[in-house]
């Protein structure tokens, strides 16, 4: 069975990541694509609080959770578009661990700070201060196959952006450059 495409859309908090996703399954035309979205994930979670140690502890298993999710789903073939915030670096590590590289198409989704505190205070659900937290951080890595900035496109524009980059992904891809740099055992013979 071949492996599913996973389109991994990658930014801040107001980027735009969920906006291009839906816009993906609305133009993708080859395939079958299901959205898998780090938000979704998180809101299955139990409404209780909890203290900020066992928070953080239930955070970080339901990220692995939801990497491992979206390994699972393109095994099987599933083609997925993921919505996903990679603010800490063992986010993007464990996604290099258990994502097949080649399989992989790693979008940026950029826009300017100024941009983004607009839009989270316009949303009204999200923490104040988030996507500014969040900037520095996403990025970090430094390495994409595409970029696209909201700010300039629209999100069906980065969409059909995407798509028509689809049949032209690079190889080595960049998670697989990724994998070589961050997780040099792991590599593909």
């Amino acid at each position: 069975m071949e492996s599913g495409q996973i389109i991994f859309l990658n930014g801040t908090s107001s980027s735009g990541k969920s906006s291009i996703a839906r816009e993906l399954l609305d133009i993708l035309d080859e395939g079958v694509y299901f959205h898998l979205a780090v938000d979704s994930f998180n809101a299955m979670r139990t409404k209780r609080a909890l203290d900020p140690e066992e928070l953080d502890a239930a955070l970080r298993r339901t990220r692995k959770g939801f990497h491992r999710s979206i390994a699972a789903m393109a095994e099987v073939g599933n083609n997925i578009v993921v919505d996903h915030v990679l603010s800490e670096p063992w986010r993007l590590l464990d996604c290099l661990t258990v994502l097949r590289p080649e399989d992989v198409l790693f979008v940026g989704v950029r826009c300017p700070l100024d941009e983004l505190v607009r839009r989270e205070l316009a949303r009204g659900d999200r923490p104040t201060g988030l996507a500014e937290y969040q900037y520095d951080l996403v990025h970090g890595h430094e390495e994409y196959d595409l970029e696209c900035d909201t700010s300039t496109a629209t999100p069906r524009e980065c969409a059909e952006r995407i798509k028509k980059f689809l049949p032209r992904r690079p190889t080595p891809t960049a998670f697989t450059r990724l994998r070589e740099r961050h997780l040099p055992s792991r590599r593909q013979t």
